[in-house]
């Protein structure tokens, strides 16, 4: 790659030849040239800059200055890919690290370093109509500098570091921060394990890959969910595996099919009564077995799970609901009900027992951990009210919400005959004991 830079201060780019950039040019892998916008200039004072049209504070770089330069260092080209002609200043696009990726695959850079008030903007209107050259002017940051040669150097060592060959080992571009994972890196650590108090974690000194594997990875998503969530909104889907996915709920997230959004777990109020039904109504009768006849699911839908039967729930004391919402739409995930003080089936007292009535997701984020979520939250709401175990019961056929549970720690108790529009099913009972604090 060939990158040229004009500037009024020349020395300002010695960093250029420090480290892997420097190391870059002896080797031949970047061919880069600093030039001094003076060099161009027609008077005796080597002017660059005048007053602006218009009135105002500060000073513009000329238009005439910048095309003798631009002219003659475009000129000193071989036809082919577009030369890319990059200004930096506060009000371009801002640098990405995809950014960086696609001025990696140019052939050419050339990077105008403007100062003062900026560069006469003729300038960059007049080489965007010019074949062979691509205008962009492009910022690091919301904030202003005293001239583009700080951006320069950024840029430079952003797109330098991606050339083939730059750096020593390639992985290290897919691993660190806005790199082709989309996440912050994880921490990292050196000799000696202990300092000063503080321990190297102890899973990257026991020589499991996989652990260190997925410890590493585990932290990346918490780091990005932390400090960006925004990148981690920008994850495909397909790119995030079950223990991910774990990872993501127990942070508060969950996996949309258009990508990870954050959900909230809270208590249902009045206001959902609606957006219940119409989740219920759309998630009960995947859990009814196919030999059940549609007319009985919905009969016992419109019976126990239209809004007015949820208007009466929510002020039952004995029952308690919970919903788990996306945090920006509100749009419902997925609701449980608990039943207080319910016998179990096979016992005579239902003091100190709850019925986890209903426990449903949208199918659409099944995997999520939202269920475990909700779980969670309805145990513990549970618990606070006295109940000492929690049980439930699931049509025998329903084999992958009896994984689910006994995965959370629910153990089959027994049996039990349960009335689906007139229509009596048989279900698995099963239990598990709530631990308070």
């Amino acid at each position: 790659m060939r990158i040229d830079v004009l500037t009024i201060f020349p020395d300002y780019l010695a960093p250029l030849d420090l480290s892997l950039v420097g190391k870059a040019r002896r080797s031949g892998l970047l061919d880069l040239a600093v030039h001094d916008l003076r060099d161009w200039t027609a008077d005796r004072h080597r002017t660059v800059d005048d007053t602006p049209f218009g009135g105002g504070a500060g000073m513009v770089m000329r238009p005439d200055v910048w095309g003798e330069a631009l002219d003659a260092v475009l000129a000193d080209d071989d036809a082919g890919q577009p030369a890319v002609l990059l200004v930096p200043g506060p009000g371009g696009e801002v640098l990405t690290q995809r950014t960086a990726e696609e001025l990696a695959g140019a052939r050419r850079l050339v990077i105008a370093c403007g100062r003062y008030e900026g560069i006469d903007a003729r300038v960059a209107e007049h080489y965007a109509t010019r074949p062979g050259v691509e205008v962009r002017e492009i910022s690091i940051g919301d904030y202003v500098l005293n001239g583009g040669e700080v951006a320069a150097l950024v840029v430079i060592e952003a797109v330098a570091r991606l050339l083939p060959g730059v750096v020593g080992n390639p992985e290290s571009l897919v691993e660190e921060s806005h790199g082709a994972a989309g996440l912050l890196e994880y921490p990292v650590y050196t000799k000696p394990p202990e300092w000063r108090g503080h321990a190297v974690p102890e899973v990257l000194t026991s020589g499991h890959h996989g652990k260190v594997a997925r410890w590493r990875r585990d932290r990346a998503l918490e780091r990005t969910a932390a400090r960006r969530p925004d990148l981690l909104a920008r994850l495909a889907p397909d790119a995030l595996d079950p223990a991910d996915r774990r990872v993501l709920a127990d942070l508060g997230w969950y996996v949309a099919p258009e990508g990870p959004r954050r959900a909230v777990v809270r208590p249902a109020e009045p206001a959902d009564t609606a957006a219940l039904a119409a989740l219920a109504a759309a998630t009960f009768p995947l859990a009814c077995p196919p030999s059940l006849g549609a007319d009985a699911v919905a009969a016992f839908v419109a019976t126990h799970l239209d809004e007015a039967s949820f208007a009466r729930y929510l002020t039952d004391p004995q029952r308690l609901l919970h919903v788990a919402a996306d945090e920006v739409t509100g749009a419902l995930l997925g609701y449980t009900m608990v039943v207080l003080d319910s016998p179990r089936p096979g016992l005579e007292e239902g003091a100190g027992s709850a019925e986890l009535s209903k426990c449903y997701v949208r199918p659409d984020v099944h995997g999520s951990g939202l269920a475990r979520r909700l779980l969670a939250a309805c145990t513990a709401a549970a618990g606070a009210r006295g109940a000492e175990t929690i049980w439930l019961g699931t049509n025998v056929a329903n084999r992958r919400a009896r994984r689910f549970y006994e995965r959370s720690g629910f153990t089959v108790v027994g049996r039990r005959t349960f009335d689906v529009g007139g229509v009596p099913n048989d279900d698995v009972v099963l239990s598990t004991p709530i631990t308070v604090g």
